[in-house]
């Protein structure tokens, strides 16, 4: 199983659309075996869905996250855990032991509007404000 994190210096990053880097963990019989970091090749928002299918990841851990990202993780079957914070390693650790910590609900909160507003200078073609 592959386990992915928004990850900024070691943090669960707040912004899945704007993350830069995921951390991937290898999970085997429950415990973590490897990490890597990875970046996201300037992609953003629901285009993310494909560098984590591309890295073959099962579940995905973050912060905020807008819909069309949701429903382009969903579409790609990979299992949301969103509106997380803290230490990637220790969000990890607790999805494995059944604790994680997060919030189904959370949302993006991050682009200064309101979505379906218009984007900010920044938003690729791929934003979910679209």
């Amino acid at each position: 199983m592959k386990i992915a994190v928004t990850y900024d210096n070691r943090q669960v990053f707040g912004h899945f659309g704007r993350t830069q880097r995921f951390v991937i963990y290898e999970v085997e019989d429950g415990r973590i075996v490897s990490s890597a970091v990875r970046g996201t090749d300037g992609r953003g928002h629901g285009a993310l869905a494909g560098v984590l299918t591309a890295e073959g990841v099962d579940a995905l851990i973050c912060g905020g996250i807008g819909m069309g990202a949701r429903m382009a993780l969903e579409e790609a079957g990979i299992t949301l855990y969103p509106g997380a914070q803290g230490s990637c390693e220790e969000a990890v650790k607790a999805l494995l032991a059944g604790n994680l910590s997060f919030d189904p609900d959370a949302e993006c909160d991050h682009h200064g509007h309101e979505h379906g507003e218009g984007c900010e200078d920044g938003c690729g073609e791929d934003c979910e404000c679209k």
